[in-house]
């Protein structure tokens, strides 16, 4: 590589592992933010979905603003807004304040994912381009290997508080990069953002979840849960409105007129609601009902990781092989079947008898489902749509972790206890195998050899129209990897 390309692998690096770092993170420092600030579940829940409300309904926007404004000075924005925030979550005196610093955060976090990949895409061409790829996604992943104990740790030895404040070092690590980089922005000021369709999906998103987490404490008769919820519910209609009729909308609508794009989405939204949920769930109770340190629950969810990152380019090159269709169908089922084992757990939680069993089973599960999903999903559409595509997919897989959270309290009931907590665990693994019967119901597979032909035909019959021309544009500039 030249300097200039390594500089650009670093800083998409470095970016994406603060906003990936964050996200596993979180968890496990949850039981401690409220022994301090108080709140409990309610709390708990507001902590993880203020970031996600304004991460999943800006990110699209951020792709927007990433070809209007230029990547790097969006990057740039995005990382000291991500800096600024991280500092008031860290010094937050109160419940309230740390809600309110993660929602902004989540705004800051939205600028960085679709800007860092796309300088990969913009600068490295041919055989490097997958090269740079596949090292970015080594390193990225260590944030959720490293992340769940270094959060543990933090906890454990000093305070919660480190979690967030942690960010600040390699978030001026990225600057001073950017700084030496020393590149001209390439700007498309032609295509129109619609930040009308934004504010109609921030309201259709952040008013929803606020009645559903707060119904518990005032019930679904009162207006403080019923008006917000019916406003929501219209401001959601009037987005997808918006996006048939936007010059250059934020969600395509057309591409869902694509069979395994559609299918794939709604796999993706089962799926990843059931790993948020699960995950949320676990963690939680073995700090607060199992007595697992912070990081040791941290550490807990070490064998997905590892198993994800050994496994998961076998699985990738299975199912360009043989097609994504039977990973995505066993895959999930798999993934279901560690949770319902996870049911085994009581309120000792012994690691190696009654934990252990269900996360392998679990972790192999979700290996041999992602890279065939994300397969699925951005084999169906052209290859100058996949920047898009992947914006959307992702943009899918956070509001579903958005709105599984969201539903935790009428899942669990105000308290996790042991019975709360196999209702979750119940719960994920119902998802987690519905998110397979779709995909052995929906799931098409294409010859590798008709894949690209069969997808840009099957878009063009979807009728893009001016939409996939702009769309098609911004192309492998809005790529973006969905964690």
């Amino acid at each position: 590589m030249t300097r200039s390309e390594r500089l650009v692998l670093a800083i998409a690096v470095l970016a994406s592992f603060v906003a990936f770092l964050d996200g596993s993170v979180i968890n496990v420092a949850l039981p401690a933010i409220t022994a301090e600030l108080g709140g409990g579940l309610s709390l708990q829940q507001w902590v993880v979905d203020a970031y996600l409300i304004t991460l999943g309904s800006l990110m699209l926007l951020a792709g927007s603003m990433s070809d209007v404004f230029g990547r790097i000075l969006v990057l740039r924005v995005g990382l000291i807004g991500f800096g600024i925030t991280s500092l008031l979550c860290a010094l937050a005196p109160s419940g309230e304040f740390l809600i309110v610093a993660r929602a902004l955060q989540g705004v800051s976090g939205a600028l960085l994912v679709p800007s860092s990949l796309a300088l990969i895409l913009s600068t490295f061409r041919g055989p490097a381009q997958g090269t740079a790829i596949g090292l970015w996604t080594a390193w990225t992943s260590a944030a959720f290997l490293v992340g769940p104990v270094l959060g543990g740790l933090f906890v454990d030895l000093a305070s919660w508080r480190l979690v967030f404040a942690i960010n600040v070092l390699p978030i001026l690590v990225t600057l001073w990069l950017l700084a030496l980089l020393g590149e001209r922005d390439e700007r498309m000021r032609e295509v129109p953002i619609d930040y009308l369709g934004a504010i109609l999906g921030v309201v259709g998103l952040g008013l929803p979840v606020f009645a559903l987490i707060e119904q518990a404490t005032y019930g679904l008769a009162s207006p403080i849960i019923w008006v917000p919820l019916a406003i929501g519910v219209l401001a959601f209609g009037g987005f997808i409105v918006r996006q048939r009729v936007a010059p250059a909308p934020m969600m395509p609508l057309g591409l869902f007129r694509v069979r395994n794009f559609a299918v794939g989405n709604v796999a993706t939204v089962l799926i990843y609601g059931a790993l948020s949920l699960g995950t949320f769930v676990l963690a939680v109770f073995l700090q607060e009902s199992a007595g697992y340190s912070a990081t040791l629950a941290g550490a807990a969810l070490l064998p997905v990781t590892v198993v994800n990152i050994a496994l998961s380019p076998l699985f990738g090159s299975l199912a360009g092989r043989f097609g994504p269709r039977l990973f995505m169908t066993v895959g999930p089922i798999l993934g279901g079947v560690g949770f319902l084992l996870l049911l085994r757990i009581d309120a000792s939680a012994d690691y190696l008898t009654a934990v252990l069993p269900g996360i392998a089973v679990f972790g192999l599960g979700l290996t041999i489902t992602v890279a065939p999903l994300t397969a699925a999903v951005l084999g169906s559409i052209s290859s100058r749509q996949a920047g898009i595509g992947s914006a959307v997919n992702n943009a899918l897989a956070r509001i579903a972790g958005l709105i599984a959270i969201a539903m935790l309290g009428v899942i669990v009931g105000s308290d996790l206890d042991l019975g709360g907590f196999q209702r979750g665990l119940v719960v994920t693994a119902v998802l987690l195998m519905a998110g397979g019967v779709v995909s052995a119901i929906g799931i098409r597979n294409i010859p590798p050899a008709d894949g690209a032909a069969a997808g840009s035909g099957e878009q063009a019959r979807a009728g893009g129209g001016q939409e996939n021309d702009i769309h098609e544009r911004r192309g492998d500039d809005q790529l973006e990897e969905k964690t």
